[in-house]
């Protein structure tokens, strides 16, 4: 089995991506989560570049790792200035981590036009500085800046810059991609070159401009690379680097040969994405493949026919090998067969005449705008009432929402929902402010309720999306408003439709409240995801 050493650059490479920020304790935490999954090297920033990248290299010395070396990330040392005298070097050899990375320039281009220093004096360069960190550390690696850029124009100076950094002890040299400009075609032939004249092991560096990182990366493995470097995600600059969570599922699953990561750690691939997404205070990409919540989804019928007698029939593997999970679409496109999965999913009882009904409710209310993709409780509660099983915990009598203005120097606003319904025997008609309709309304229902039902108070609502439908229409559009909800053991999504967003959101609110009683009380089951600290 050939070991390909999977080198993650998240918390530099990806940190400078557009709107991605991490604190000193979110690298801390990611660290650790990333040397669970068993990634060989996590490369924790540049030490020069900023007071927080300094105090993680002093905080990260007295954690104690699984398996993962850390490596400080910088630069060759300056022009016309000694390797000892350079405070770039200084400061990775004072990080003392395990492994150093140097990045330096392999293209004639940026030797001239950036660094403005002659070709024999960027040699020097990167010889210097590799010379100057293997006298103090471990393990240095060198990241080969624009290789295939400066290969295809100048090879027999880039071969020169890989060779200078072989011959002052390089423990890699890695070929990066750092424009993402690259074919497949050209990075497997540079790399096969490459091994053909070095000794060096190989590692591969590649973005994702072209859409192509993946494919780079792994036709670079196939012609010798041994090292991936890449983020969680495919976080980064421009358009990103590439996604480890996909090299590792294709490396692992598709490659037979390769070894990587610690062993039964590829089943948390899911976990550590979603992870890195809420640390990073980001949006999970729904169709990212493997980790995405659509990798697995399927919408049209025929899928779905095809998946329940043979989930190979519309999967390329086991979602459960990456943590993932199956998920049956339901909407105007679906059959029985999505709906008759989407009933066993929740355990509810199902005969043809019900899968019928269901059906033809799904789409008549789809063509009004309604879609219950991310509404899987509204879903349930609509299949429950056309079976005649739902039995209402309340019943609205009315509300009532006033929002009032200030104008002037300080303009302000307020707003007053007021709820009159019925639980049980009992007639209950409060009053909330909030911070919006929503808001007073939300305030509202839980004061009439949780005398009622305690448990409402582990409910709070996590997200709330406001679609227009029929953009045309203008300020007569139809809205289409989806709040997602979240208590101690479940998430779950409900929707409304309507011309008035008020409304919209009220039938969405009121949904997400009937699901919860229903959950508690054991008429529903609860759905399969879980709450995002569950798996933070």
């Amino acid at each position: 089995m050939a070991r390909i050493f999977i080198y993650d650059t998240t918390l530099r490479d990806g940190s400078q991506g557009e709107g991605v920020h991490f604190s000193l304790q979110d690298k801390l935490l990611l660290t650790a989560r990333l040397d669970e999954l068993g990634l060989d090297y996590i490369e924790g920033g540049y030490p020069l570049s900023n007071p927080k990248d300094a105090a993680y290299f002093r905080a990260v010395r007295d954690r104690e790792l699984k398996h993962a070396k850390i490596a400080a990330f910088g630069m060759t040392r300056r022009r016309d200035v000694a390797a000892e005298d350079d405070v770039g070097m200084k400061a990775l050899v004072a990080a003392e981590t395990p492994a150093i990375t140097i990045v330096g320039k392999s293209w004639d281009l940026h030797v001239h036009d950036v660094l403005g220093v002659s070709l024999e004096e960027n040699l020097r360069m990167i010889g210097d500085s590799i010379g100057f960190c293997t006298a103090h550390t471990a393990e240095v690696i060198y990241d080969a800046e624009h290789f295939f850029d400066g290969f295809r124009r100048n090879p027999d100076y880039a071969m020169r810059t890989l060779q200078a950094a072989a011959d002052a002890g390089a423990a890699w040299i890695v070929l990066c991609d750092t424009n993402g400009g690259a074919l497949p075609e050209d990075v497997a032939e540079a790399v096969a070159q490459v091994k053909a004249a070095l000794a060096v092991p190989l590692g591969i560096h590649t973005h994702n401009d072209g859409d192509l990182a993946v494919a780079n990366a792994l036709a670079a493995v196939q012609h010798g690379a041994r090292q991936v470097q890449g983020t969680i995600n495919g976080l980064g600059e421009r358009c990103g680097n590439v996604d480890l969570c996909s090299v590792a599922a294709n490396l692992a699953l598709k490659y037979p040969g390769y070894e990587l990561l610690l062993p039964g750690r590829l089943e948390h691939l899911t976990e550590v994405s979603r992870y890195v997404y809420e640390t990073a205070n980001m949006n999970f990409r729904a169709n990212q493949p493997f980790v995405g919540a659509s990798a697995f989804a399927n919408k049209g019928g025929m899928h779905v026919h095809g998946i329940r007698k043979n989930a190979a029939s519309y999967e390329h593997i086991d979602p459960a090998r990456v943590g993932n999970e199956r998920r049956v679409l339901v909407s105007e496109l679906s059959g029985k067969s999505n709906i008759a999965e989407k009933l066993s999913e929740y355990g509810l009882e199902q005969d043809g005449g019900l899968l019928a009904r269901v059906l033809d409710r799904v789409q008549d209310l789809e063509n009004e705008g309604y879609q219950f993709e991310a509404a899987e409780a509204s879903f349930v509660l609509l299949v429950e009432r056309l079976a005649g099983r739902h039995h209402a915990a309340f019943e609205v009598l009315g509300y009532h929402v006033s929002v009032s203005g200030r104008l002037g120097r300080e303009p302000s606003t307020s707003t007053e929902a007021t709820i009159k319904l019925r639980a049980g025997n009992s007639f209950e008609h409060t009053v909330s402010e909030g911070d919006g309709p929503v808001n007073a309304l939300d305030g509202a229902l839980r004061k009439a309720l949780e005398g009622h039902f305690p448990r409402l108070k582990e409910m709070h609502l996590v997200d709330y999306k406001v679609r227009v439908i029929n953009a045309r229409a203008g300020t007569a559009a139809r809205v289409r408003v989806v709040i997602e909800s979240q208590d101690n053991d479940d998430v779950w999504g409900t929707v409304g439709v309507s011309e008035n967003v008020i409304e919209a959101s009220w039938l969405a609110l009121a949904d997400a409240f009937e699901y919860k009683l229903a959950k508690d009380a054991g008429a529903v089951s609860s759905s399969k995801r879980v709450p995002i600290e569950s798996t933070a």
